[in-house]
């Protein structure tokens, strides 16, 4: 049952049993002292009797009628609220008839309440003498007032403090109530979130610490819709530029290599007629052979270039370590007046083929922004391990490459290159974080290593 309620419910459950328990505890407490408060009555009661009784029989003997005096004084006493004093002879058996005015007052505490707190009247007796006749007058206790104030204090109390509780009970589940509002909001935005619908907002509310929450989730969904926009532009972007890439490609085809395979045909078909001529010339043949082997050379270097931008040459036959050696030493020689520094950790083992393009791609990335953009005169690219550091626990390589260029401009956007790159990142369970200030940008990359 516990588990079905809601948190309002639960909340509302908890505050009815602690008023109930607190009012059950004060009543407990009144009934509890009940007992001993109607027994110090009786005995504060039954000590003053006694001290009257015995200073008025005092001088019983020296009437002229003592036992008229006796009956006189116990039809006297007997007209006390609190007790009841009754005339005994020796043997104890009552002279005086018992009190009925006791009995026929109005109806009091119940019956089991004064069993409670006094379940046994209590009685004294106190000696009289007259004339050598022993007797005694019997003080019996009626602490009937005393319980049924008790009794009265308690139903007071009851109806008091229940009416008291329940008005706290019903002010507090109102404030409970709108201070519990906004989760309601909060899930219904969440669910439009899971919809897609990025562009919902809930309106802050209630407790502070609700309408932080209310804050944050909307900085949630924006930044959720701002990433999902991101990845469409992303997304469009990278068919766009594929796109771009493969008319690149069919243009250099067509402008570079099929000129290329026309000429080496044409100087084929030349040497062909050379050779079947009944006196072919050497020099005819060797002029031929010549441009063919220049024609080739093209091919090869125009394959060359190509391949390079499908596939970094050389990663996986040379190793990450001397590819990207190369890469830098291409950049140092078409940029003379930049230094480039590249450091790789000798601890740096093997990181797999997948993690090797991934980290040649991004310093790659990193350098060409440099290049076109920063207007930097040092670049520093650091490549080093770093022990279990992936979302998932594994091993990663830290790629960190830094420049002292003029930096990146206020609330100035990645790139598709750098968003991509943190697209696959992010996908192999790295991250990639790019810092600017005014002593440059750094991009800094981590990606767990032996992925295949």
């Amino acid at each position: 049952m516990w588990q079905n309620l809601s948190l309002r419910g639960r909340i509302n459950l908890l505050l009815a049993l602690l008023l109930a328990l607190g009012l059950a505890v004060n009543i407990g407490r009144q009934v509890a002292e009940a007992g001993p408060r109607v027994q110090a009555e009786d005995q504060s009661v039954i000590r003053l009797a006694r001290e009257f009784i015995e200073m008025i029989v005092a001088d019983l003997n020296e009437a002229p009628d003592p036992d008229a005096r006796l009956n006189q004084i116990a039809r006297d006493l007997s007209r006390l609220r609190h007790v009841s004093i009754a005339l005994a002879d020796a043997a104890g058996n009552p002279l005086t008839p018992p009190r009925t005015d006791l009995d026929e007052e109005a109806p009091g505490p119940p019956a089991w309440f004064v069993s409670l707190v006094h379940p046994e009247q209590t009685s004294v007796s106190v000696p009289v003498s007259v004339h050598g006749k022993p007797g005694s007058l019997v003080i019996t206790a009626h602490p009937n007032d005393e319980i049924a104030e008790i009794w009265d204090a308690i139903v007071t109390q009851l109806e008091v403090g229940s009416a008291i509780a329940l008005a706290l009970f019903l002010v507090t589940m109102s404030v409970v109530g709108r201070a519990l509002r906004p989760l309601q909001s909060l899930a219904q935005v969440m669910a439009e979130l899971e919809g897609g619908r990025y562009d919902a907002r809930v309106t802050p509310g209630g407790a502070p610490e609700l309408a932080a929450i209310c804050t944050k989730l909307n900085h949630l969904a924006s930044t959720l819709g701002e990433a999902v926009e991101d990845k469409r532009r992303l997304a469009e972007r990278a068919v766009s530029l594929q796109d771009v890439e493969r008319k690149e490609i069919a243009r250099e085809l067509h402008d570079e290599f099929g000129p290329y395979l026309f000429s080496l045909r044409a100087h084929a078909s030349a040497l062909t007629k050379v050779v079947d001529a009944q006196s072919p010339g050497a020099d005819s043949v060797r002029k031929h052979g010549s441009a063919m082997l220049e024609q080739i050379n093209a091919l090869q270097q125009f394959n060359r270039r190509v391949l390079e931008r499908l596939r970094p040459v050389g990663l996986a036959e040379l190793g990450l370590r001397q590819a990207l050696e190369s890469l830098s030493r291409l950049w140092r020689e078409s940029h003379p007046d930049v230094a480039i520094k590249t450091t790789i950790s000798p601890a740096l083992g093997p990181t797999g083929e997948t993690a090797d393009l991934t980290i040649y791609r991004i310093v790659q990335e990193a350098l060409t922004n440099v290049f076109r953009h920063a207007g930097a005169t040092s670049v520093n690219v650091v490549i080093e391990p770093v022990e279990q550091s992936g979302r998932d626990g594994r091993a990663c390589a830290r790629v960190r490459v830094s420049d002292n260029g003029r930096g990146m401009e206020a609330g100035q956007k990645l790139g598709f290159g750098l968003v991509g790159m943190r697209e696959r990142i992010l996908a192999l369970g790295g991250t990639l974080n790019v810092a600017s200030d005014k002593g440059g940008v750094t991009v800094e990359a981590l990606i767990p290593t032996a992925v295949s």
